[in-house]
């Protein structure tokens, strides 16, 4: 991530939390977050500030158009420009496949599809702006999931939306390519996380995947910054699966 200006939405907490710092450490020049709590996300923002990294926060619920819009200009504004966009904000509310209710589709629909597209057209038209670097104006990576490939009675839902998060990302990287705009996604497979162990899956992670264990985080995140950093300058329209062999198990 060296010298670029990274904005995370969902930085807040999570893997998002974890990317901002993990950006810092690979030499991004300047990090902002846009999170539903906007305290979370100026916790996330330390040890940028510890380094004295220009930085910039929004509180935004994504879902509303014109609320991602604003976060996201107001950030850019703060920051002078964004070269990578990294969505991961997302919900995942687990309920088996004939008891999802309407409310449960909506916050889906609405976080993990509408949500991602908002941020993705408000970074294409900064990005359609602003000059390019080594040729690539700028790089946008979605978090998706594996889910989006194998059956998912457990949560069906997530899985329609990190689908429908493939298929914009592809749509969306046809679009821009002829501006230098670079879009892909990484689809994780379970991340062996706190909240992992909280909702009690971790066992089931283990055992869905034929390395015996769900992902470290740092290991999704790897990829994910790559995917967005300069040395990506060809990739576009792709989703890289990191699953540990889950995809074919």
């Amino acid at each position: 991530m060296k010298d670029l200006s990274v904005l995370i939405v969902g930085g807040g907490s999570g893997l998002g939390a974890l990317l901002a710092r993990m950006a810092v450490e690979n030499g991004a020049a300047r990090i902002g977050i846009i999170d539903i709590n906007r305290a979370a996300a100026e916790a996330a923002l330390e040890p940028a500030r510890a380094k004295g990294l220009p930085t910039a926060t929004a509180e935004a619920d994504i879902q509303v158009g014109p609320q991602a819009h604003a976060a996201f200009e107001a950030v850019a504004a703060e920051l002078g420009r964004i070269d990578t966009l990294i969505n991961c904000a997302a919900v995942y509310p687990r309920r088996p496949i004939l008891e999802i209710t309407d409310a449960e589709w909506d916050a889906s629909n609405g976080i993990n599809i509408k949500g991602t597209y908002h941020m993705m057209v408000a970074a294409i038209r900064h990005m359609q702006r602003q000059e390019p670097k080594d040729e690539v104006r700028g790089r946008i990576v979605n978090l998706t999931s594996v889910d989006a490939f194998k059956a998912h009675p457990q949560n069906a839902h997530y899985a329609a939306t990190k689908a429908a998060v493939v298929s914009l990302t592809r749509s969306f990287a046809h679009h821009v390519a002829k501006d230098g705009i670079l879009v892909n996604s990484v689809a994780p497979a379970g991340m062996a996380t706190e909240r992992a162990r909280q909702l009690g899956f971790l066992e089931e992670l283990a055992k869905a995947s034929p390395l015996g264990r769900g992902a470290q985080p740092t290991e999704i995140a790897e990829w994910v910054l790559m995917t967005g950093g300069p040395k990506n300058t060809y990739m576009t329209g792709e989703n890289v699966i990191v699953s540990g062999g889950y995809i074919y198990a």
